[in-house]
């Protein structure tokens, strides 16, 4: 694995670096992050600078990978462009930044860029990140894009990059709908007179089992439902309220609009 060089290192930038050095991916990494207790975990084992500025003069990393905030960009991108010469593919998990938005603060269509989208279950090494590959980047940068992305789980490729904002909006936002879920089915369990620890108990192991089952399962999710559902019984009667059109898919399909929408207007 070649070098390789992060800028920042918050929850998603320190997850997928914990999740490269667990596989022992990269031998020689330099991580620019203002905040030197957000590194303290890797002590030791990567080479840490305050800011662009320190990288060392020598350094020639073959990725990039851009996991600062995307109001970040304006200020770090255009510092980054002494990298373009030397050709490394610049892996962008920032929201929202378009691939020709990012080429044009680092100079311009010179720069190899990937855009990609993780999720949150990255940090236990259970995320989800959908990536498409710009202009020029070969097939051995999307490969090594391919294999940072993966360390800190599953990961696929779009050929358009608009497909970007809804998986923005399906993977990147969906712990938080799971999460909600959580949220809502304890606060239902205390209306019907659970104590509140129990249900909430309940709700989490319910919802994580009901993942690790999914994942396990070769079965999709519609059979897994059905299997649950006993005839004219209690969760049956349940889904009849949840799976009414102006319920719950109504709702769902409304909210990844909107975050589509949202992620389209970040984009500019």
């Amino acid at each position: 694995m070649p070098p390789l060089l992060l800028i920042g290192c918050g929850k998603m930038g320190g997850a997928m670096l914990a999740g490269w050095l667990e596989q022992g991916l990269p031998p020689e990494t330099v991580v620019v992050e203002p905040y030197a207790e957000a590194v303290s975990a890797f002590a030791g084992r990567v080479r840490h600078v305050a800011s662009i500025a320190e990288i060392p003069a020598d350094f020639a990393p073959a990725a990039v990978i851009l996991a600062t905030k995307p109001q970040e960009a304006p200020n770090a991108l255009p510092q980054l462009a002494r990298f373009v010469a030397s050709a490394p593919v610049f892996v962008s998990i920032m929201a929202g930044k378009t691939v020709a938005g990012m080429q044009a603060l680092l100079g311009g269509e010179a720069a190899r860029v990937v855009r990609a989208m993780p999720n949150t279950p990255a940090a236990v090494r259970q995320g989800f990140t959908v990536g498409f590959a710009g202009p020029g980047v070969t097939a051995g940068q999307k490969a090594l894009a391919d294999q940072l992305l993966r360390a800190v789980g599953d990961a696929a490729w779009v050929d358009d990059e608009a497909l970007i904002d809804p998986v923005t909006a399906v993977s990147g936002g969906g712990p938080a709908y799971v999460f909600l879920l959580v949220e809502v089915m304890a606060a239902a369990g205390v209306a019907q007179g659970l104590p509140a620890d129990l249900a909430m108990r309940m709700a989490r192991a319910t919802v994580a089992g009901s993942g690790a089952l999914l994942a396990a399962s070769p079965q999709d999710a519609a059979t897994l439902r059905k299997n649950v559902t006993s005839p004219k019984g209690t969760t049956e009667r349940a889904l009849a309220v949840l799976m009414d059109e102006a319920a719950w898919p109504d709702i769902m399909k409304k909210a990844i609009a909107a975050a589509t929408a949202r992620s389209r207007e970040l984009a500019g």
